[in-house]
């Protein structure tokens, strides 16, 4: 198998000033996406824009309603897909639009699904377009932004490389807008608590993501075992030389020595956490060192208003988060019963709070 690389681009580097998609930036990209199949790649980019290429059709503003934007979504992704699909046309290649949401990861079907259909497509020699589907995504289960669908299609496809693209050169040791001394962190080993503080901070107004929203894609792809880099998509050569690994080209986060299932990455980095449960050093130390489910027994306090099954933080008394999970308690039982034995349950309560299955640990 050829190796993979994936490649995103945001709405702050697709479109211009004035919010109109850059067919030029498109052009580029779809040039060196060509660059990269002559190397021997396989290369399938997450594209945002469909809203922007909608309000430039509609002549509109940005609206502020979701079924407003879905139905801008709906009008703009058939002019986003055109435009790439005369960009890689011109260089001799074949586009495919694959249209996913978070159900199509977390379902075990859905997500053989989608990953036999572009891998179909990379076998064919086509070039996949995926972005979210907008148009019909529940606002309580979706994205949010491409940077994390990036993530899971890169673990999808088995990438070796995940690309980045957005309108700053990396992450640095602080604000360069208000530091001038402030210099790009080229290789990162890995995403600390230290380095997701660096990265704090939105995006733009065209966009919906931000260098925090890429530094956790990042940490998410390198959990996955890929090479995540966050470069600027207006630096020439930008995605060839980022694959490449020519130095100075943005921020390189290397891949863990790890290897998590799609599930497990979805409760590790995808979904939305609802509360935090605080554990005693003894359940810390046996989550960590023995890899065992987390007991009410464990449980110093719980915070948070969440319902049975929602994802959750796991953190030490400290305040340091180390793992997440998905909680079989709603939040009043939890702290109901956080720091109870086994033995002092209610009859009908599950014996644990957090099953091993369910939990990931982020050290």
């Amino acid at each position: 198998m050829a190796a993979r690389v994936v490649v995103k681009i945001g709405t702050s580097s697709i479109t211009d000033d004035r919010g109109v998609l850059a067919r030029d930036v498109i052009v580029s990209l779809g040039a060196q996406v060509a660059r990269l199949r002559a190397d021997g790649y396989e290369v399938v980019v997450v594209s945002s824009g469909a809203v922007a290429a909608g309000l430039e059709a509609l002549g509109m503003v940005r609206p502020n309603d979701m079924l407003t934007k879905q139905a801008v979504s709906a009008v703009g992704q058939s002019r986003l897909m055109r435009a790439w699909d005369d960009a890689l046309l011109a260089v001799g290649l074949v586009s495919g639009q694959a249209l996913l949401t978070p159900h199509d990861f977390f379902d075990r079907t859905q997500y053989l699904h989608a990953r036999n259909t572009l891998q179909r497509l990379l076998e064919l020699g086509v070039v996949p377009i995926v972005n979210e589907n907008d148009a019909i995504a529940d606002d309580e289960l979706r994205f949010g932004d491409n940077d994390r669908m990036a993530a899971l299609v890169s673990h999808l496809v088995g990438a070796e490389v995940m690309v980045l693209l957005t309108d700053t050169d990396g992450l640095y040791t602080d604000d360069p807008r208000r530091n001038p001394a402030a210099t790009l962190i080229e290789n990162l080993d890995g995403v600390t608590p230290e380095i997701e503080a660096l990265a704090g901070g939105t995006g733009t107004d065209r966009g919906s993501g931000g260098m925090m929203s890429k530094v956790r894609a990042a940490k998410f792809a390198s959990f996955s075992g890929v090479r995540a880099v966050i470069a600027n998509a207006q630096r020439a050569d930008v995605l060839v030389d980022s694959v490449r690994g020519v130095r100075g080209v943005g921020t390189s986060v290397a891949p863990q020595q790890r290897s998590l299932s799609a599930r497990k990455l979805w409760i590790g980095f995808a979904v939305e956490t609802e509360g935090q449960v605080v554990v005693d050093p003894g359940a810390r130390k046996a989550l960590i060192e023995r890899g065992v489910s987390l007991l009410p027994a464990g449980v110093i306090s719980v915070t948070g208003s969440f319902v049975e099954g929602a994802a959750v933080e796991i953190c030490d008394a400290s305040g340091a988060v180390f793992a997440r999970g998905l909680i079989r308690y709603d939040s009043v039982v939890a702290q109901a019963v956080a720091g109870y034995r086994s033995n002092d349950l209610p009859e009908d309560a599950p014996s644990v709070m957090v099953h091993r299955d369910d939990l990931v640990l982020l050290l």
